[in-house]
């Protein structure tokens, strides 16, 4: 079933264009990852690296896959990108002007794309600079600088090609969005983590090589991670449906309306959103903070490593307050009212109007407080394993929602390209179609 899906792909030109583009695309950005920044020395930064797994620093390079311990032209990654969109949407909801051009269609979101644009060179900047500071002061375990020859000259080169590389990153997302197929941004980061997960399973086939882990102990792992994976699909698959009913309608000769359906709530309606903002959010002052040589900074940033009960119960916070946030960015349940109302559709038993949007709210502050539950869950549980359980990888959290519904996304959008020109989806004789997600 699967695999005569895969071959419909390429039996139709415009989706065989669009996947080869993606796929050629997300192998620039994976060689670009190899780059690195001059004047740094690898084998020293290699070292101080190692010591660094499992800490936030090691968190943000698998955010950048794997660019950062590498110092490469892409060591910032997409994060910067991420944050200036955090700050955009933020400043829609206070900022009039802001607001005026999210409500202008298509000419105020290009708008508002290149606003988002300016801030994330003006983050990569400031973020450039912080780790040019941070990377003179660091050395390997056995003394080795990291950096060659520090002062000015370093620092202007490292602000400058980790600007360029996150720019580069930036407009290689916007053209797989464009002439791709799924979201670009999204896709980059999927791509990194999952270029990832080799390495990780190696490592958990050393340890157990070398008796350090109980065979035993990596099939419950196993067993667990398919469980994990599992709840993660049908918790982001699951619906509200709130039924809605048509008034008939009489134009002219013909009779129009009179049918029922349902409106659809999702689970989960802001998606990965909220960890990838959460994390953002978290990474950048504790990043910054861990290089400076500040005993109260150091203090600060120890107290905001992964694992730690502040860091979580903050991360855990803003899940909470992002997936509500998004959520009333991207569903206004005023709008939906009156389009029902405008077309003569109602709730059974609800009042059409403001008790109608006021019973959505209701129903949709429900199933958002259960999703952020859920998505809190997936996201403190790479800390649980590491820090109780030992577990020598990442495993959950923001990397699995990404993985997973990047996945989802992707198939589905690849889906409706197939079954829109006639081909049988993926899973064309179960009858079943994949969800879209975003």
């Amino acid at each position: 079933m699967v695999g005569s899906g895969f071959q419909n792909i390429f039996k139709i030109p415009e989706l065989k264009k669009r996947v080869l583009m993606t796929l050629a695309l997300l192998i620039v950005y994976r060689i670009g990852v190899h780059v690195p920044v001059p004047g740094i020395d690898s084998v020293a930064l290699a070292s101080f690296f190692a010591k660094a797994k499992g800490t936030l620093l090691g968190l943000f390079d698998m955010f950048s896959g794997g660019a950062f311990e590498k110092l490469s032209v892409f060591a910032l990654g997409i994060m910067p990108y991420i944050s200036s969109s955090i700050i955009l949407q933020l400043l829609t909801v206070v900022v009039p002007h802001l607001e005026r051009l999210s409500k202008e269609g298509e000419q105020g979101r290009k708008k508002i794309v290149q606003y988002t644009r300016y801030g994330t060179v003006l983050l990569s900047i400031i973020q450039g600079f912080g780790i040019s500071i941070g990377l003179e002061s660091m050395a390997s375990p056995g003394g080795a600088p990291v950096v060659l020859f520090p002062g000015w000259g370093f620092r202007l080169m490292t602000v400058i090609t980790l600007t360029a590389g996150t720019a580069f990153i930036m407009w290689l997302g916007e053209q797989i969005t464009e002439r791709g197929i799924g979201n670009g941004i999204s896709l980059i980061i999927f791509a990194g983590i999952v270029c990832r997960m080799p390495n990780a399973i190696a490592n958990t086939f050393k340890l157990v090589s070398t008796g350090e882990m109980n065979i035993f102990f990596v099939v419950i792992l196993l067993v667990l991670m398919v469980g994990v994976v599992g709840v993660i699909i049908f918790v982001e698959q699951g619906q509200r449906r709130i039924p809605v009913q048509y008034a008939k309608r009489i134009i002219g000769r013909k009779m129009y309306g009179g049918q029922s359906t349902h409106l659809p709530l999702k689970i989960n309606t802001s998606g990965v959103i909220p960890p990838i903002f959460a994390s953002s959010i978290m990474m950048f002052p504790a990043t910054i903070a861990s290089f400076i040589k500040i005993e109260w900074m150091q203090d600060f940033a120890k107290a905001l490593t992964p694992g730690g009960v502040v860091y979580e119960l903050l991360f855990v916070g803003l899940i909470f307050f992002f997936c509500y946030f998004y959520t009333a960015v991207t569903f206004n349940p005023v709008d939906v009212s009156e389009n029902m109302k405008k077309h003569g559709g109602y709730i059974p038993g609800i009042r059409p109007g403001k008790r109608t949007s006021d019973y959505i709210d209701r129903v949709l502050t429900r199933i958002t407080l259960g999703g952020a539950i859920y998505v809190s869950c997936i996201c403190v549980l790479p800390s649980v394993l590491i820090t109780q359980v030992n577990v020598p990888f990442y495993f959950g959290g923001t990397a699995l929602l990404i993985v997973v519904g990047v996945a989802i996304d992707t198939i589905s959008q690849i889906e409706s390209h197939m079954i829109s020109r006639h081909y049988e989806g993926f899973l064309k004789k179960s009858g079943a179609r994949v969800k879209g997600r975003f």
